[in-house]
């Protein structure tokens, strides 16, 4: 899925920063401590690549919530990673954050 960057005010960035840092510190957290599914060099390398992704996504995300925004490629690059390395119920509470400041 493809989503689109999202304009946050500066009111609601204040008040939802500790919120949205604790879910991307979370992600970040949760997809270094995974292991690959199966033994072997492809797996291996497959699961490094995702656990990057999804690294490069927050940071991303990291980005555009201090530019005031929650960024569409950012969101995507971090559900896809989780989404691979079978995180689904991470990659839902990720999704959320399109919506974090609707409140």
């Amino acid at each position: 899925m493809t989503y689109t960057d999202l304009s946050v005010s500066p009111d609601d960035r204040a008040r939802l920063d500790q919120i949205f840092m604790q879910v991307v510190l979370d992600v970040q957290a949760q997809a270094q401590q995974t292991q690959p599914p199966q033994a072997g060099n492809l797996a291996a390398m497959f699961h490094k690549e995702q656990v990057s992704e999804v690294l490069q996504g927050c940071a991303m995300l990291i980005a555009g919530w201090n530019q005031g925004r929650i960024d569409g490629a950012g969101l995507s690059r971090t559900v896809k990673g989780l989404k691979a390395l079978e995180l689904p119920e991470l990659a839902g509470r990720t999704e959320n954050l399109q919506h974090i400041a609707e409140g």
